[in-house]
């Protein structure tokens, strides 16, 4: 199995054509149909559900972009990181994180390593604990934003100096808009938009179960979300409240939405992670000693 092949197969599952690929990668459509038809033998699957002016994923070839993807993206990774070694100090620098308001601490760093060594680029991933834990351990990113309390035997970590504040998501006109703090009583009886991480019957990210105890049954969860920006769409239409973090959401004076904290307070700290002996590109060494020096800055 070639690289050149899966890259052609990738092509193809983006364009949805033979004819549209072969544009893209400039070789010609029997050419492409030859290599894919090849591969299919190699691999023993049909890959593709072929139509007159149109061309689909099976299961099977799913499953294979899905793998072909992490092989392509670890070779580009890879290939920068030796290219980037002529360089004093440029490349890439990959890094995992969820939705949290610490990500601006991350991005102040950057722009600093950025305006200093300006052949630094820049690539994010954002997903939950498990996405970006299972990235780390491919060697796919070289740092990853783990939400507390997280499994962290496997990484060197640093603590970031910010915490994540828990609350509700509503709309300004909701009955609960006029409380100072949601208790969890206030939520037993509306529809609730929770995150795929927050409904975890276990595991480690689940401190809203925790918090909310033995009636964890008895709440009503209509809508299910892994990005904060569709869930406050949601909540916007009436169809209930999101479960989330501070600072996500726009709750300003032209929204319609507000932000209320939990009762019991919930909070959550944030740790930098990054593989136990992990070699780093140039660039990424240089990013977490700045990263190192700025947090240290704050805490002092």
């Amino acid at each position: 199995m070639e690289l050149r092949v899966l890259r052609y197969f990738l092509a193809i599952a983006r364009e949805g054509s033979i004819t549209n690929a072969a544009n893209f990668l400039h070789v010609t459509a029997p050419t492409l149909s030859r290599q894919i038809k090849e591969l299919e033998d190699e691999l023993g699957q049909k890959l593709f559900v072929r139509k007159s002016h149109s061309m689909h994923l099976t299961a099977e070839g799913m499953i294979l972009r899905k793998r072909a993807e992490e092989i392509i993206s670890m070779v580009d990774k890879t290939e920068a990181e030796f290219t980037s070694m002529e360089n004093t100090v440029g490349g890439d620098i990959y890094i995992g994180s969820g939705e949290t308001d610490a990500i601006k601490l991350i991005a102040k760093v950057a722009k600093d390593l950025r305006d200093a060594y300006p052949f630094v680029r820049y690539n994010i991933h954002s997903g939950n604990a498990q996405d970006v834990t299972e990235r780390l351990d491919k060697g796919l990113l070289d740092f990853g934003i783990l939400i507390q309390p997280a499994d962290l035997s496997k990484y060197d970590y640093i603590n970031i100096p910010a915490e994540d504040v828990w609350g509700v998501v509503m709309r300004k006109d909701s009955p609960l808009a006029e409380k100072e703090f949601i208790c969890k009583e206030d939520l037993l009886d509306v529809p609730l938009i929770c995150s795929r991480q927050v409904t975890q019957a276990s595991g480690t990210q689940n401190q809203f179960t925790e918090w909310f105890g033995e009636d964890i049954d008895k709440i009503d969860i209509v809508t299910t979300f892994n990005l904060v920006y569709n869930a406050a769409i949601m909540v916007d239409a009436g169809i209930g409240y999101a479960i989330t973090i501070d600072k996500l959401v726009n709750t300003s004076a032209d929204s319609n939405l507000c932000f209320r904290p939990l009762k019991p307070q919930l909070k959550s700290g944030l740790n930098l992670v990054w593989k136990k002996y992990q070699v780093f590109s140039s660039a990424a060494e240089v990013f977490l000693n700045m990263l190192k020096k700025s947090f240290e800055d704050r805490e002092s």
